[in-house]
């Protein structure tokens, strides 16, 4: 199997990890490669995974609207894809794949706020990831549901990199001192985030995340962050190289191609009923 990652945050890393000791259980050959979060590197990668002929390709891809021609490029070449993380409309091209509801990810985190905000007028910053892909998923699930007493002041790509977040929260503050609450698209950037509004002056900004790592349920227990989505890289990885083999070996039928990750809303009350997830290194 060819496994194209597209970059290198905790959860591609823990993705991968997940990835690779799930295909070691299975008796799997596997390649990796990194996209580097950028559309022309993942048709690279996936034209070498091609000319490495592999069986099956698993992408997790950092761009939806070019997906459609590199799902082609592999599909000419009889290589079927199974994707992680999103899928396109039309499944007919792909093997399969394991999906994080992003929308509902993002919708978890804007119900929570409605719910704390109580009716009262809020207004509210947006630390995106990258655009183009998964985050436009999850950052159009959190403002649709959003009550009509939030209003979204500001929203920024941090490019999930924690220095541009944290110039991006910088300026944020400054621009909106009187921000009630922030979504941030990963728990990596939240952290910088948050320092950024402590040091501004703003430690009275509640900041809502998705990921559900052991250092994003500390920030809960600890009051850096209010709430938090989880959803394992551990058991999305999983699923991917269970569900290609089971696919690939007409143990799965049509019906059953598209699998998803669990969503769960995580606070400081129920952070200690989390899911691994990432996979040890020393696995």
């Amino acid at each position: 199997m060819g496994f194209v990652n597209g970059g290198t945050t905790q959860f591609h890393t823990c993705l991968q990890r997940s990835i690779e000791q799930e295909a070691r259980n299975n008796l799997v050959d596997l390649y990796t490669a990194d996209s580097g979060q950028d559309s022309a590197g993942e048709l690279a990668n996936i034209e070498d995974m091609i000319a490495r002929d592999v069986d099956a390709l698993i992408v997790q891809t950092v761009d939806v609207d070019a997906l459609e021609k590199h799902i082609a490029r592999a599909r000419d070449a009889d290589i079927p894809v199974f994707l992680t993380s999103v899928v396109p409309e039309d499944t007919s091209d792909i093997l399969g794949a394991v999906v994080v509801d992003l929308k509902a990810a993002g919708r978890l985190d804007a119900e929570w706020i409605a719910e704390d905000a109580a009716g009262r007028p809020v207004t509210v910053g947006i630390v995106a990831g990258a655009p183009g892909a998964a985050s436009d998923l999850l950052v159009g699930g959190f403002t649709s549901a959003l009550p009509d007493n939030a209003e979204v002041a500001a929203e920024a790509p941090g490019m999930y990199d924690p220095a541009e977040a944290r110039r991006v929260a910088e300026d944020m503050i400054r621009s909106h001192p009187d921000l009630t609450y922030a979504f941030v698209a990963d728990e990596q950037m939240a952290f910088a985030v948050r320092k950024a509004f402590d040091a501004g002056g703003a430690g009275q900004v509640k900041i809502v995340t998705v990921n559900g790592t052991d250092e994003g349920l500390a920030a809960l227990k600890d009051g850096r962050f209010s709430a938090t989505v989880a959803n394992s890289a551990a058991e999305t990885g999983e699923l991917a190289v269970a569900n290609t083999i089971a696919l690939l070996r007409g143990e799965k039928t049509e019906s059953d191609k598209i699998a998803k990750t669990p969503l769960r809303l995580i606070t400081k009350d129920n952070a200690d009923l989390v899911p691994l997830y990432c996979p040890p290194e020393d696995f």
